[in-house]
């Protein structure tokens, strides 16, 4: 009997953060001549109706959507609390339904049934779908495996009574933790990831993240966006926990290095889950080399006007030309309507240039950028190591606080600003990964960046375990 073509049907959670990674896995497999299924939620779906133009790079790659049980116009902003609990309780339920009924479809009465589904590290119910229906699964971790660790040991840390943390009596959020091996005199409790912040640990939100990493685990394999010399004390943990890992990152940085130079180009321009404004680079083109401080906080973040002032102050006051990227809704509730002081405005006349949205990877690449003032997501992260440019570290939320902790002490690429925002702290970090500590940040940065340029080309391990993995599933 003929073996059925591998169709793989990959299932991100519906954030932006979580798209981007493996939307760049899903191009690589069909560049690699297997078939694909990219299936989001039907609001992100609608949102990204752009990326549709890539089925013309790649005819065997196909998008699909399903509801995730919220009212079109629910605003679901992940960072807000209320939100995220309403969308990852309907994820279980509504999302989960219409999930088995479409993989059911696509495995049994399609042409080209589905022989893999590769699921979100948090959308757990795809793996016990795929199970039920005989179809092999695979999990994908969009975060840091420094943070997936840490997760791991959460069962080991609710024992010892170490979280949550950072309650109004919690004054001393700088005490070691103890419980995550490998991180012994390195991870503070204000460094663990913001769900161990959350105080009623009952919580849906607690809840629904504790039964995730323990489906993790039922899964054939484990695949992480990061590469084995960057984080390998983390590696060295998770491994035994599964039957294969497969680390296979930076993908955006796999994704030029594998596919064809004509591609490339085009996908390096078009491949942005939001519409960017080029405008800044026009500008970045007019700037001195390495002057400028890019400054973005990704996709979902929010400030209060008040964190907003002490930034723009701090920018302005570091004297250096900084590119912003300032969402419309970067700013909680109905404050952000307030008129901009003067001194703030001139000085940003004078050296500052803001945009909606930032080609981002263009944008640290840009021989202009010599800092980048970030929340530390993992794309964001990896992008900043990957173009070498030196960090300051604003962590609010998920994995962003363990993150910075390891720029800062870890790979000595940046320094961590978390839980705190004043104006005269920013300005003083700004100017040291610009002036004062450059040259140190600089020799810790350059050979991490090597091994993130040479794990991605042919013989590197990234590029040698992305092989590894289509074989796998071609096996299948």
């Amino acid at each position: 009997m003929e073996q059925p073509q591998p169709h793989i049907l990959l299932l991100p959670f519906p954030a932006l953060g979580h798209i981007k990674p493996l939307l760049s896995l899903a191009e690589l497999l069909c560049y690699a001549g297997l078939h694909v299924t990219f299936l989001n939620t039907d609001h992100n779906h609608r949102c990204l109706t752009h990326l549709q133009h890539l089925s013309a790079h790649f005819p065997t790659l196909h998008f699909d959507s399903i509801s995730d049980g919220l009212p079109t116009d629910h605003t679901r902003n992940i960072q807000v609390m209320r939100d995220l609990i309403d969308l990852v309780v309907l994820l279980k339920s509504v999302t989960k339904l219409r999930f088995r009924d479409l993989l059911a479809h696509l495995s049994t009465k399609s042409e080209r049934p589905v022989t893999c589904v590769i699921a979100d590290g948090i959308m757990s119910f795809a793996i016990d779908i795929a199970k039920e229906l005989g179809v092999r699964v695979m999990t994908f971790w969009a975060l840091s495996p420094c943070s997936l660790w840490s997760f791991f040991c959460l069962p080991k840390l609710i024992e010892e009574g170490q979280i949550p943390v950072g309650g109004e009596a919690d004054n001393d959020m700088d005490q070691m933790v103890r419980g995550v091996p490998g991180m012994e005199g390195l991870l503070r409790r204000r460094d663990l990831p913001h769900i161990y912040r959350i105080q009623l640990m009952d919580g849906p939100f607690f809840q629904f993240f504790f039964e995730e990493m323990k489906a993790m685990i039922r899964t054939s394999a484990l695949i992480l966006n990061t590469y084995d010399d960057l984080e390998d004390p983390a590696l060295s943990h998770i491994a035994p926990l599964f039957s294969r890992i497969y680390t296979i990152g930076p993908l955006t940085t796999l994704l030029k290095s594998r596919i064809e130079h004509d591609i490339s180009r085009s996908l390096s321009s078009s491949n942005n889950l939001w519409e960017a404004d080029h405008s800044c680079m026009t500008w970045l083109d007019s700037q001195s080399l390495r002057s400028v401080v890019y400054v973005s906080f990704g996709s979902t973040g929010l400030m209060t006007r008040g964190q907003m002032m002490e930034f723009w102050h701090g920018l302005v006051n570091s004297g250096k030309p900084f590119l912003w990227v300032v969402r419309r809704d970067d700013i909680e509730g109905a404050e952000a309507e307030h008129p901009i002081p003067e001194e703030l405005q001139e000085g940003t006349e004078e050296r500052g240039f803001l945009v909606d949205w930032a080609p981002q990877e263009e944008v640290l690449a840009h021989q202009a950028v010599g800092g980048f003032l970030t929340h530390n997501g993992w794309n964001s992260t990896l992008e900043g190591i990957v173009a070498g440019v030196p960090m300051v570290c604003w962590p609010t939320v998920a994995d962003q606080q363990i993150n910075s902790r390891w720029v800062s002490e870890v790979w000595r690429i940046g320094l961590d600003m978390k839980d705190t925002c004043d104006r005269s702290t920013i300005e003083m970090m700004i100017r040291a990964v610009m002036e004062e500590r450059r040259e140190d940040i600089m020799r810790s940065m350059d050979p991490i960046v090597k091994l993130a340029h040479d794990c991605v080309n042919q013989g590197g391990s990234s590029y040698h375990n992305l092989d590894k993995l289509i074989e796998d599933i071609k096996e299948v």
